[in-house]
């Protein structure tokens, strides 16, 4: 897995050595653990197969194009600054698989790694940016939380490459390292040296919640760059989704016990219901 540079220089007022360079990717989930630990970030690599992958690729595309038929498209995002990036929203409605990729083997032990159990599924939406699509917004996706931040991430974001990620075509840039600063960026913060987290279609990464990040431009001719991004948070957060209004019921019938945890509708660590978890 290549990992390409997008700036070198150190701003003057970090206080510790900068990782200069991604983690190596890897197939042990213990290594990913650890480097989500030291980096913040963690790189999987060949999680899905070519089937599954296919199915997945055609999922979020065909669940775009419907958007885009019905007007329901979104390109006014807070975090993108043009129209060329889509996001897609509230997957689970959309495609069985993307329950799979919610609850995936892999996507689990991160989660349990670093949060713990149970755990919440805040969110998970797509990103499909378009050739001409501008950088996005440098954020970190703990904002809910107050400052200073605990020493410990209250979230995690597995990020699913549906598409290779170049950085061409708009890889996901991140600060490696920023998740010891416990803090969100601010506009001082915008010339911080970043790394664009290029992988090939198929792999995961996964970067903790305060970890600093942006859409990278797509700077490419005519390559798009689809993702899809489930956020996960320990339990005393609200969800970013609503699922007990937006959940379209048949995907609660045929839910796992896991995926009802982490939507909510079972009660470990959220509370009973006359004395027992709901079913």
């Amino acid at each position: 897995m290549n990992v390409a540079m997008c700036a070198s220089r150190t701003p003057p007022s970090f206080d510790f050595p900068m990782p200069q360079v991604l983690p190596s990717a890897t197939r042990d989930i213990d290594q990913a653990l650890a480097d989500l630990k030291q980096f913040g970030i963690c790189l999987i690599a060949d999680v899905l197969g070519e089937t599954t992958l296919a199915h997945v690729r055609d999922a979020i595309y065909r669940a775009a194009s419907e958007d885009r038929q019905r007007g329901r498209e979104r390109k006014e995002f807070g975090l993108d600054l043009n129209d060329k990036n889509q996001r897609v929203w509230n997957l689970l409605n959309r495609d069985p698989v993307f329950a799979d990729l919610a609850e995936h083997p892999v996507a689990m032990r991160l989660v349990r790694g670093t949060l713990g159990w149970p755990a919440l599924l805040s969110n998970i939406s797509g990103n499909i940016t378009e050739p001409g699509g501008s950088r996005g917004v440098l954020h970190a996706d703990q904002i809910f939380v107050p400052e200073p931040w605990p020493a410990q991430p209250q979230g995690i974001n597995v990020a699913w490459c549906i598409d290779d990620f170049t950085r061409e075509n708009g890889a996901t840039q991140v600060v490696v390292g920023s998740h010891r600063w416990n803090r969100s960026p601010t506009q001082m913060d915008v010339e911080v040296p970043m790394v664009s987290v290029e992988a090939p279609a198929g792999s995961v990464f996964a970067i903790e919640s305060r970890v600093w990040h942006r859409a990278g431009a797509n700077t490419s001719k005519s390559q798009t760059r689809a993702a899809v991004f489930p956020f996960y948070t320990t339990t005393i957060y609200r969800t970013q989704e609503n699922w007990f209004l937006s959940l379209d019921p048949s995907v609660r019938r045929f839910a796992s016990e896991t995926l009802l945890t982490l939507l909510a509708f079972k009660s470990e660590g959220f509370g009973l219901v006359y004395g027992e978890s709901p079913q």
